[in-house]
C-alpha cells in the first residue's frame, strides 16, 4: 500500500527549500500579478480517496490545461471528423510557432498547441448552443462542482495581448479552417483559457480519463477509445516542446499550463494535481516538473 500523504509530504518539504522557482508568465498582465512561492498538489485515486498539501485549495488560471477538456466535448461532440482539420503528431515547436501552420497547409499539428487549440475552439462555437455557458457548464459537471467560473480580467488581458493568437487564427482563416469569425472564435478560446480552478478540482474534473470516459457522476461523456486518443496526446504533446521531457522524466500522460498548472494521471488509478507559478524556459511549471518526477519515482507508478 503507497502511502500517499507521506510522499505527498516529503515531495512538498523538499520543493519549498528550491531556490530557483522558475519565472511567472509576465506577457498575460494578469498573470503576472500572482505570488511566486504558491505551490500546492493533490492526489486523487480511482476509488476516491484524496490527498493535498500546499495551496491545493487556492484557485489559479488553468489556461492550456482547459485544452484537454476543450478537445474531449469537440470528440464527443464530432467524434474523428475533427481529424481532417488538425493533426495528432508532436510539433517539436513552441506553443504559438507561426511557420509550421503555413507549410501544412492550416492544418495544426496537434491540438493542444495553440493552432490546434484554436480550431477546436471553432468546433465548439459551431456546435453548442451557448458556446461559453455550455463550455463552462460541462466542466463544472466534470468536476461535480458549480462554483468554477472564468476570471473575465485574465480572459481581456489575454485579448489585449494576444497578438500571436490573432496571427494564428488569421493564418487559419486565410486556409478555410476556420468556419466562424476570427474575433468570436478568439473570444471564446481567450475564456477557455481564463477557467479558474483549484488542483483538487482539476483532480476531480480530469477523473473521465482515469476512468474510460466517465466522470465522478459515472456519466458516459466520451468512449474508451476516445480516452486512449486524449491519454496518447497528452503524453506526446501535453507540454509544448518539452514532451518527451515530461514522458522521460515522469511517464504519464499530462497537461501543463502558462498558469503554473500541470495534471497528470494513471489510468484507472490516480489523476494528480500541481500548480506552482513559475515557468521554465518552456513554459512549463518548474516546481510542477520536479515534483511529478519526485511523485513517480516515489510512489513507483508510472505508465512505463
Amino acid at each position: 500500500m503507497v502511502d500517499f500523504q507521506a510522499i505527498l509530504n516529503s515531495i512538498y518539504q523538499d520543493a519549498r527549500a528550491v531556490k530557483d522557482k522558475g519565472v511567472v508568465a509576465s506577457y498575460i498582465p494578469e498573470l503576472a500579478h500572482v505570488d511566486p512561492e504558491a505551490f500546492g498538489i493533490h492526489l486523487r485515486t480511482s476509488e476516491g480517496e484524496n490527498y493535498g498539501v500546499g495551496d491545493f485549495d487556492k484557485l489559479f488560471s488553468i489556461q492550456s490545461i482547459s485544452k484537454v477538456f476543450a478537445l474531449s466535448k469537440a470528440m464527443a461532440l464530432i467524434g474523428d471528423a475533427i481529424w481532417k482539420r488538425v493533426d495528432v503528431e508532436p510539433s517539436g515547436n513552441p506553443y504559438n510557432f507561426l511557420a509550421l501552420l503555413e507549410i501544412e497547409n492550416g492544418i495544426p499539428r496537434n491540438p493542444f498547441i495553440n493552432s490546434g487549440a484554436i480550431v477546436i475552439a471553432d468546433i465548439l462555437l459551431s456546435n453548442l448552443k451557448n458556446p461559453k455557458a455550455d463550455f463552462l457548464n460541462y466542466v463544472r459537471e466534470l468536476a461535480g462542482d458549480s462554483s468554477i467560473n472564468y476570471n473575465e480580467e485574465v480572459a481581456y488581458s489575454e485579448k489585449i495581448t494576444g497578438f500571436k493568437n490573432y496571427a494564428s487564427a488569421n493564418l487559419l482563416k486565410s486556409f478555410n479552417n476556420l468556419e466562424n469569425p476570427v474575433d468570436a472564435v478568439l473570444d471564446f478560446y481567450f475564456h477557455q483559457c481564463a477557467i479558474e480552478m483549484t488542483c483538487s478540482q482539476l483532480s476531480k474534473a480530469f477523473y473521465l480519463f482515469a476512468n474510460k470516459g466517465s466522470c465522478m457522476q459515472q456519466k458516459q461523456h466520451i468512449s474508451n477509445q476516445q480516452v486512449k486518443r486524449i491519454n496518447a496526446l497528452m503524453l506526446t504533446c501535453g507540454f509544448y516542446d518539452e514532451a518527451g521531457e515530461f514522458a522521460f522524466e515522469v511517464g504519464l500522460p499530462g497537461k501543463s499550463g502558462v498558469g503554473g498548472g500541470i495534471v497528470a494521471l494513471l489510468p484507472d488509478q490516480f489523476i494528480v494535481s500541481v500548480w506552482s507559478p513559475g515557468l521554465n524556459k518552456k513554459g512549463n511549471s518548474k516546481l510542477g516538473m520536479h515534483a511529478l518526477e519526485q511523485f513517480t519515482t516515489k510512489a513507483k507508478l508510472s505508465i512505463f
